[in-house]
């Protein structure tokens, strides 16, 4: 019985030391990428890693931009085609949740109420694919990136990490790709349309848009508007 009670001690020494070096980790990868630009993401990685192993040619398109170089249309038409809430929230929109649960119970399809925020933890620090792992790490970074970085860095990352093709991550790699032109330029429509497809990036096109992503983008430019144009962005300074 001593045996065993000194490997479970053991054990349990183990387990709270790797617990504590994790928190310590996590949360120093979140400070420094809080003023540093992420080198690649998960998500990047794992497409690279995913090609290697299937043989398959693999190009990265990631052009980092600052915050100012990006967009003002871009940023508000992810913020109304993804996370309306976004200023508001604390990184998860229970709200919005309910919402989505209401809509279900009422014989509606049960959409996802993912925030930008938690995209951003999920597609920097983690992997693709469904797990209650992944979830709990989800909600762990997310909470870390709402109560360390200001609202403004986690829009930033979020627009510079996420994936519009295959190897095309970043809207400054998308608006090149797409429309041979610097997103920093990129039209209200042009916008709506990089925002309309990021649902399903490997299917739907921005320049050859199918019925349904067009319906969403015209969509989504009427919510631009009604979320009062570009002024609403001044929300995330608070």
């Amino acid at each position: 019985m001593s045996g065993i009670k000194t490997v479970a001690t053991l054990l349990k020494r183990w387990l709270i030391r790797a617990l504590l070096t994790f928190v310590v980790l996590s949360i120093a990868l979140v400070l420094i990428f809080r003023v540093v630009p992420p080198p690649r993401s998960m998500v990047m990685l794992e497409r690279q890693i995913s090609a290697s192993l299937e043989s398959r040619p693999f190009t990265l398109n990631y052009q980092w931009r600052a915050y100012d170089a990006l967009s003002d249309q871009a940023k508000l038409a992810v913020i109304a085609s993804e996370d309306q809430r976004f200023p508001f929230h604390y990184g998860i929109d229970f709200k919005q949740i309910r919402a989505s649960i209401d809509r279900w119970v009422d014989g509606g399809s049960l959409r996802g109420a993912s925030t930008i925020s938690q995209q951003t933890a999920r597609n920097l620090f983690l992997w693709t694919g469904r797990s209650w792992l992944r979830k709990g790490l989800e909600v762990w970074f997310t909470g870390l990136i709402e109560l360390l970085w200001p609202k403004q860095r986690i829009l930033e990352v979020y627009l510079n990490i996420a994936e519009w093709d295959a190897g095309v991550f970043g809207l400054e790699a998308a608006s090149q790709h797409y429309f041979n032109r610097s997103s920093s330029r990129l039209t209200p429509s042009q916008a709506a349309r990089l925002a309309a497809v990021l649902p399903a990036p490997d299917a739907w096109s921005p320049v050859a848009p199918s019925a349904r992503v067009s319906r969403r983008a015209v969509w989504i430019q009427g919510q631009m508007r009604q979320l009062g144009g570009t002024r609403y962005l001044e929300t995330l300074k608070h």
